[in-house]
């Protein structure tokens, strides 16, 4: 599959580039996508959450009533988890949420991902470029010549490029990023990825 290259103006420069088939042109494996943002959620949790049980609520012990001849239900201490105030059954305690997953799971999903962008028409490739200082408009006007102002989008660089970065930093919806920090949830969650050349090419060296 070939896809036209723009310049920073927005204009098409008349040349093109060919995407890696074994990776923009697999049989997207949806149950491999699933574990992959599966995993890259639960680890985005914390994990500290925490109620008090019975043992652990600040109340006296003492037997509210006498066991039978009450004309109610048998009651233990104000603690008991049947009254107002008493402690949590099975409440949730602290927890890591990691799960192992292999690494050539997570190579399909993300390879399943970026098929799925390129089946759909949401890939843009665009020549290097750099900012010579941080500046919001000149990413918002680069946005607007693409036609892709109203959208969310992910921009892959081959390295950091910090005034790149900080000048997508307050956009809504916009996000910048490596290609070594590629990860199938921002791929699906951006509705298109653009690519600098180099940062595509990256892919006819190295296999993800």
């Amino acid at each position: 599959m070939e896809v036209n290259v723009y310049n920073i103006n927005g204009e098409a420069t008349g040349r093109k580039v060919t995407l890696n088939e074994s990776i923009f042109g697999i049989e997207p494996n949806d149950h491999a996508i699933y574990l992959d943002v599966k995993q890259f959620m639960a680890n985005q949790r914390q994990g500290t959450h925490k109620s008090k049980e019975r043992s652990e609520i600040s109340g006296s012990t003492r037997k509210i009533g006498r066991q039978k001849g009450g004309g109610g239900a048998r009651r233990g201490d104000m603690n008991s988890p049947v009254l107002v105030g008493g402690g949590r059954v099975f409440g949730p305690r602290p927890r890591d949420y990691f799960f192992k997953l292999n690494k050539k799971v997570k190579a399909l999903a993300r390879k399943s991902a970026l098929s799925y962008k390129a089946k759909y028409d949401a890939i843009i490739v665009l020549e290097d470029f750099t900012f010579e200082v941080p500046k919001t408009r000149e990413f918002v006007s680069l946005t607007k010549k693409l036609n892709i102002s109203n959208k969310k989008l992910l921009m892959i660089l081959l390295e950091t490029n910090k005034n790149v970065y900080l000048s997508a930093r307050n956009i809504a919806g916009a996000s910048v990023q490596t290609i070594s920090g590629l990860n199938t949830y921002r791929v699906l969650n951006s509705d298109v990825v653009v690519f600098t050349e180099s940062s595509l090419s990256y892919f006819d060296k190295v296999s993800i």
